[in-house]
């Protein structure tokens, strides 16, 4: 999804918004909050990440190169085409956006993450070197909403080779940490079925940050960008993509 920039709105800057989808999920997952910032005017890119939006068997094969350089294309075309850029991402989605905020200190003006994953205590994912070679799946995670009838689009099915990939990148984005210089709007559900409490802590002491608002979501789980809380998000991710965005 992209949205074009409309400056009259924005006080006379093209203030651009990268939104980043999670593992297993789809843009559906981010895509009313990208509508939401879009009519505020601001543009918005919502990319699909390789290997979503097909089959869990086709994501099998993608890794965390394919997805970070999908969401560094998009965010490079962002930078090309308006005066300042926040990223922004739901769980794996988080993890990319933080990597490009470790990566591009100077041309992230803002981070907005919700329910970021870069650590977990289940006993299953410290096997997954070894699980991955002798089952293709566990099953899915998508879908973790507190709201009824509401759906990202995720996959049924977790394939392993593809989420060992994103977990075994975890020491090196907590490594990096430090480098996040950024603005950071940190959002958390604390009845997330998906993604623990070890996340929070690190992230929250890791960062180099100046500028950090951390808002609870007390009525959402894990997808909290389509569940009771999305309007919080969305309300408070407008006001600070307009403040950061306008200083930048």
């Amino acid at each position: 999804m992209l949205i074009p920039a409309r400056p009259e709105l924005t006080g006379g800057r093209r203030i651009g918004v990268l939104l980043s989808h999670g593992f297993t999920g789809s843009p559906a997952s981010t895509r009313p909050w990208g509508e939401y910032l879009g009519e505020r005017g601001y543009g918005v890119a919502v990319p699909r990440l390789p290997g979503h939006g097909t089959t869990w068997k086709d994501l099998n094969t993608r890794r965390w190169d394919d997805w970070y350089g999908e969401v560094s294309r998009a965010f490079d075309q962002l930078c090309l085409d308006h005066d300042a850029v926040v990223v922004g991402g739901l769980s794996m989605g988080g993890a990319l956006t933080l990597r490009l905020a470790e990566d591009h200190p100077d041309r992230v003006s803002g981070l907005m993450v919700v329910d970021p994953a870069l650590a977990s205590g289940r006993l299953d994912i410290k096997l997954l070197p070894v699980l991955k070679h002798l089952v293709p799946s566990f099953p899915g995670i998508a879908d973790d909403i507190a709201l009824p009838g509401a759906s990202e689009g995720g996959y049924s099915r977790t394939p392993l080779k593809a989420i060992h990939s994103f977990i075994s990148t975890w020491p090196m984005l907590v490594a990096d940490l430090p480098r996040v210089t950024a603005p950071l709007l940190y959002f958390r559900s604390p009845q997330d079925h998906v993604v623990d409490e070890r996340t929070e802590p690190i992230v929250l002491g890791g960062v180099s940050s100046d500028d950090v608002t951390r808002i609870e979501l007390p009525r959402s789980y894990h997808v909290a960008t389509l569940d009771h809380d999305a309007p919080t998000i969305f309300e408070a991710s407008a006001d600070f993509v307009g403040r950061v965005g306008a200083s930048a």
